[in-house]
C-alpha cells in the first residue's frame, strides 16, 4: 500500500567529508529508489552535522589567513551545506531511479526554518557540528571560545545552540511537490534557522535539529510515516549496558515515560524518539519508523525497526 513518507536521513547516510560523501549517496540513494519504485511518495530530510562544521571552519580558516575572507554566519553555513549535499543527493537519486526506468523529478529545495530568538537554546548550546575531536583538541578549541561537549562516548565536538522548529517557511512548496509526485530533498541540516520580524526574516547562529524539524515538516505536509534513519536497526534501552533491551514497538506513553527516565542520550537517540513521539502523536494514524537506511524497507513491511505510535 502506497505511504506519503518523510525520510530523514541520518549523518552516516552522508559520510563524514566531501570525498565519502560522494561514495555514500550512492548506496543511499539506491535505498531510496527502492521505496520509491514500490510506490511511496518520499520528501527526504537530511542532516548537516560534518558538513557544517567543515564549512564554518574552512572559512574561520580564511578568514585568518592575507585572503582576509570573511567568517559566515551559520544560517549562511547551513545555507551552502543544503547545496551542495542537494547536489550529490538529487543527482544520485535521479540516476538510480532511471536505472530502474523510473523518470521522476528530484530536486532540492533551499528550506528556512522558523524559530524563537527568546528560545533559551540559544543560551545553552548542545547541538554537536562538525568533526570529532580529543579531550586535549577540545581543550585547546574552548580556550579559543568554542562550546565542546562529549558526545555519546564518540569523542568531543564543538556544539551550537539548538532552538525548537516553530514553521517550516517554505511548506507550500514542498506540499505543491510532494502532491506532485516529485521526489524533494528538503529541510537539509534541520532548515536554515531564521527568526521572524515583521515581514523580514533574519538568520539565526544556531543548527535546528534535523529530526525534530522533520517531524513539524511531516506535520505539515499531511505524511503518513515518519522514517528517521541512524546507525542501529532498533531503539533500545539500557543501550550499550548489560541489560540492554531492543524496542519492536514504542507507545507514546511508554516513550515519554523512557525520555523522563533518560534512556536515551542527548545529541544521539533522544531527539529522535523526541521526534518520532511528536509525529505519532500529531494525529489518529500517523506513525514513526526508526531504524537503518538498509533496512527502512523491511521497516515499512514491519519486519524490523522500531515502530512509535
Amino acid at each position: 500500500m502506497s505511504k506519503r513518507i518523510v525520510l530523514a536521513l541520518g549523518g552516516n547516510a552522508l559520510g563524514a567529508d566531501l570525498a565519502e560523501q560522494m561514495v555514500a549517496v550512492q548506496s543511499t540513494s539506491n535505498a531510496i529508489a527502492d521505496l520509491v519504485e514500490q510506490g511511496h511518495h518520499v520528501v527526504i530530510t537530511h542532516g548537516n552535522g560534518p558538513q557544517v562544521g567543515m564549512i564554518q571552519m574552512a572559512f574561520e580558516a580564511a578568514s585568518m589567513t592575507y585572503a582576509h575572507s570573511p567568517v559566515l554566519p551559520m544560517s549562511v553555513c547551513v545555507a551552502l551545506s543544503q547545496g551542495y549535499i542537494g547536489y550529490d543527493l538529487q543527482n544520485a537519486l535521479h540516476e538510480a531511479l532511471l536505472n530502474r526506468g523510473i523518470d521522476k523529478p528530484v530536486a532540492t529545495l533551499i528550506t528556512q526554518v522558523e524559530v524563537d530568538e527568546n528560545d533559551p537554546a540559544f543560551a545553552d548550546p548542545t547541538k554537536p557540528i562538525g568533526s570529532f575531536f580529543s579531550k586535549e583538541e577540545a581543550d585547546a578549541m574552548v580556550a579559543k571560545g568554542a562550546h565542546m561537549k562529549e558526545d555519546a562516548g564518540r569523542g568531543w565536538r564543538r556544539v551550537v545552540a539548538s532552538p525548537q522548529p516553530i514553521d517550516v517557511i517554505e511548506k507550500k512548496t514542498v506540499r505543491l511537490m510532494f502532491d506532485a509526485g516529485q521526489v524533494v530533498i528538503t529541510v537539509g541540516g534541520g532548515g536554515i534557522p531564521v527568526t521572524r520580524h515583521g515581514h523580514h526574516l533574519k538568520g539565526a547562529s544556531a543548527v535546528v535539529d534535523k529530526d525534530l524539524a522533520s517531524a513539524k515538516l511531516a506535520e505539515m505536509i499531511d505524511a503518513d510515516l515518519l522514517i528517521i534513519l541512524t546507525a542501529v536497526e532498533k531503539v533500545a534501552l539500557n543501550f550499550r549496558k548489560p541489560n540492554q533491551q531492543w524496542l519492536d514497538r514504542l507507545s507514546i506513553e511508554d516513550g515519554e515515560r523512557y525520555l523522563a527516565e533518560g534512556h536515551f542520550a542527548e545529541g544521539s537517540m533522544r531527539p529522535k524518539v523526541e521526534s518520532a513521539l511528536s509525529f505519532a502523536s500529531s494525529k489518529p494514524g500517523r506513525q514513526a519508523l526508526i531504524t537503518m537506511l538498509s533496512k527502512a524497507r523491511e521497516g515499512i513491511e514491519g519486519k524490523t525497526g522500531t515502530v512509535v505510535g
